[in-house]
């Protein structure tokens, strides 16, 4: 067994579900699930009774729980102590940011950082989000900008930066390439493209939430992963997308990108773009980084 498994046996003990729990730990439900079949398997006894409507742990399962809780505790702080060693032997700050965050967010941030700290070296890695808060829980990660997700993990703080705005990628031949902004109503019968679920859960609902709150259902004509992708199809007629703003520095031939009028009081129809790292850790360089960003967070912010 390893501390992955015994992770997931804690979630989903404390949650009593696994779809909250897999959510907790930035996983998908059937890696977890996974997990936990895995543990059940090297144990040689069932750990949870599942029926459609609960979930309980069994006999074995709650004998073992307090243990597992002491062993996954004391590899955290096994872990907390390498890493303040390792933190102290290299000056490096490792920087997890999702794509839009990698574009409009960083380039900016890093040239102030660079300029007020020029001895601390930055290795940045851009992924999603439910990839990058496994990597700030495993240390390999010190710092993430990334979207908090709905179920957070009492082991990660996140920090609200701002709500990033929308605009609509289309071709730059569309009927409504010519306008200044652009209504949902607008998009009423286009044809959409949108990102996977699984893997930006924010994205995809964001497109879904405001045609919902618009009374209207969006016409998705294709799925698509990376936001790259995304652009690309709107550039062959394949349909329109609704993207953060700062997708619009990904440049593609013929694409437009139009800002999206957002109602008063939708605030849930934009994307937060948080800082998240793990909790009681004490880390220099991180901190100067979040310094860095508080003092010029407004201007960063006057371009998402």
């Amino acid at each position: 067994m390893d501390v992955t498994q015994l992770r997931c046996f804690l979630a989903a003990a404390d949650e009593l579900h696994f779809g909250r729990a897999a959510q907790s730990l930035g996983m998908l439900p059937a890696s977890f699930g996974r997990q936990i079949r895995i543990l059940e398997d090297q144990l040689g006894a069932k750990l949870f009774l599942r029926t459609t409507r609960s979930v309980c742990l069994t006999g074995a399962g709650a004998a073992i729980l307090d243990d597992v809780r002491r062993l996954v505790e004391q590899t955290d702080a096994l872990k907390d102590k390498v890493r303040d060693i390792r933190k102290a032997e290299a000056p490096v700050l490792r920087v997890g940011a999702i794509d839009s965050a990698a574009t409009g967010l960083m380039p900016r941030l890093l040239q102030f950082f660079r300029e007020e700290h020029p001895g601390i070296e930055v290795q940045l890695v851009e992924h999603k989000t439910i990839n990058l808060l496994p990597k700030l829980l495993s240390g390999s990660l010190d710092i993430a900008f990334c979207r908090p997700p709905e179920t957070r993990n009492p082991r990660l703080h996140f920090r609200t930066l701002f709500f990033e705005s929308a605009v609509v990628a289309l071709p730059a031949d569309h009927p409504l390439a010519g306008r200044t902004e652009l209504a949902v109503a607008d998009l009423a019968d286009a044809p959409l493209i949108v990102p996977d679920r699984r893997s930006r859960p924010h994205s995809h609902d964001l497109t879904i939430r405001m045609f919902l709150e618009a009374g209207l259902t969006a016409r998705i004509a294709q799925v698509a992963e990376e936001k790259h992708t995304i652009v690309s199809l709107v550039a062959t007629g394949t349909g329109l997308a609704i993207v953060p703003r700062w997708t619009a520095r990904i440049a593609v031939a013929g694409v437009r990108f139009i800002p999206l009028a957002i109602p008063e009081g939708a605030g849930r129809s934009r994307l937060i773009l948080a800082a998240a790292w793990t909790r009681g850790t004490r880390d220099a360089r991180r901190d100067a980084l979040l310094d860095t960003l508080d003092r010029h967070l407004e201007d960063i912010e006057d371009s998402a």
